[in-house]
């Protein structure tokens, strides 16, 4: 039997790439993860880190019982976390969501999914999705709401810590442009279009995934504005600060947008849960409520060869 202690250094020494590291997070000696995590070898019968002078990474017997152990404490977390709610005599829903996701998306679902189940307490928190899929995976929170741009998914279908991604919509990318701009009127533009302009970001993340398309367009990013809120961004294109590539869920009614013709570069939203053995009623209610509202809005299903302005 594989001792969770000893797998639980493991999972510290991986995220951390060092002993001592590791060890100070655990308020161990280095000395004495070395030794839990020798005792683990011996115990498994192969070498679950490599050891050098840059730190330390895990041998594939190591990621292994690292997927394991993401498993296992997310498990025993979540029955605590149930333990808890019975002894309170409540019970309790945490929801992360990243921000505009939570500002348009979830209001809606929430609002059908308390009015259904007053006796549920919901605890909403803004993540990113790089923190609050691994949120989902430890026990931290039931679900995740995320999104991807055109890399991997948040969670694969083989996905072996038991994560399980269900897609609720495509939120196709538009240029907002400052009042009076050349390109007002036209019904959607054409990313090559827009070579020699200045922008700005709403997201520090679509940086590197607007610069890929730039290349691909054949022009050179000029970047004039970094934010990590849509809306200012959106309010700095108004004051003649740039232009925004800005994803529909996003998008202020009062701008000037216009959808860019494919290939366009498009975000993707869904939500995060873990696969249990027991039932999870309430989590598979709100995912219900989230996929019929994404379903039902008809402004963020519309055609996309209509402008905004």
């Amino acid at each position: 039997m594989i001792d969770t202690q000893r797998l639980r250094i493991l999972r510290e020494v991986a995220r951390h790439g060092s002993f001592s590291r590791a060890a100070a997070v655990l308020r161990f000696t280095p000395s004495a993860v070395s030794q839990q995590i020798a005792a683990l070898e011996r115990g498994v019968g192969a070498a679950v880190v490599e050891r050098s002078t840059r730190g330390v990474v895990l041998t594939e017997p190591g990621r292994l019982l690292v997927e394991a152990a993401e498993a296992v404490f997310a498990e025993l977390h979540h029955a605590q976390e149930q333990i808890g709610r019975l002894t309170a005599g409540r019970t309790r829903l945490t929801v992360a969501t990243f921000t505009s996701g939570g500002r348009h998306l979830l209001p809606r679902a929430l609002a059908r999914f308390v009015a259904e189940r007053p006796d549920v307490e919901v605890n909403v928190v803004e993540r990113e999705p790089e923190d609050s899929v691994p949120m989902v995976r430890q026990g931290q929170a039931d679900l995740a709401l995320a999104y991807h741009f055109d890399g991997p998914l948040p969670v694969g279908p083989g996905d072996r810590s038991g994560l399980v991604w269900t897609p609720l919509m495509e939120d196709g990318m538009s240029v907002v442009l400052p009042p009076g701009h050349r390109l007002a009127g036209r019904e959607s533009v054409d990313l090559t279009e827009l070579a020699g302009e200045r922008w700005v970001m709403g997201c520090l993340k679509t940086e590197a995934f607007l610069r890929r398309y730039a290349t691909r367009a054949g022009f050179e990013l000029q970047i004039s504005g970094s934010t990590t809120d849509y809306f200012f961004a959106q309010t700095l294109v108004t004051a003649g600060v740039g232009v925004s590539l800005v994803p529909r869920v996003s998008l202020d009614p009062a701008a000037l947008s216009l959808p860019i013709r494919p290939p366009r570069p498009t975000r993707y939203i869904g939500v995060a849960t873990v696969l249990r053995r027991r039932p999870q009623p309430h989590v598979d209610a709100l995912v219900a409520a989230l996929c019929g509202g994404s379903a039902d809005d008809a402004e963020l299903r519309e055609d996309d060869s209509g402008a905004r302005g």
